[in-house]
């Protein structure tokens, strides 16, 4: 027994020295009634989901032939609704940022756009020079060759 702290004491004077308050109490019973509640209503919805699946497999495996291609069909038809409805976000926000654009409101990325066209721009200027430098060349070596 030496081997136990010197602060331990009997189990008795561990217990609160007073009884909970009545709040405490209406607390913990309205507790116990609503998890009773939620508890025999969970098991009756799994006792019927249960009964319902027992009752509906012979439908399921007579109907099955029609009802997974139907439910492809099905499937393929929402997600085609869902992509062409994508698609017509995405034309919607290009068709705002471009109008957005030319009005001259900034809209995000049009730095970029504007920087790229000067760069453009000026590569299409060194290569007309390029090239008619080149054609100046060729037209002399044709002249004197």
């Amino acid at each position: 027994m030496s081997d136990q702290s010197k602060d331990s004491k009997p189990f008795s004077q561990m217990l609160p020295e007073s009884a909970p308050s009545s709040r405490q109490v209406a607390k913990f019973l309205t507790a116990v009634a609503i998890g009773a509640t939620l508890l025999t209503l969970s098991g009756l919805t799994l006792t019927g989901t249960v009964i319902a699946l027992v009752l509906a497999t012979p439908a399921l495996v007579l109907f099955s032939p029609i009802l997974v291609p139907a439910g492809i069909v099905l499937f393929l038809v929402a997600t085609g609704f869902m992509f062409s409805g994508g698609c017509v976000m995405a034309a919607i926000t290009a068709l705002t940022w471009i109008y957005n654009y030319v009005a001259g409101n900034q809209p995000p990325g049009a730095e970029k756009l504007d920087y790229a066209r000067v760069r453009i721009a000026d590569k299409g200027r060194d290569v007309k020079e390029r090239t008619r430098e080149f054609g100046q060349q060729k037209g002399q070596e044709v002249l004197q060759g």
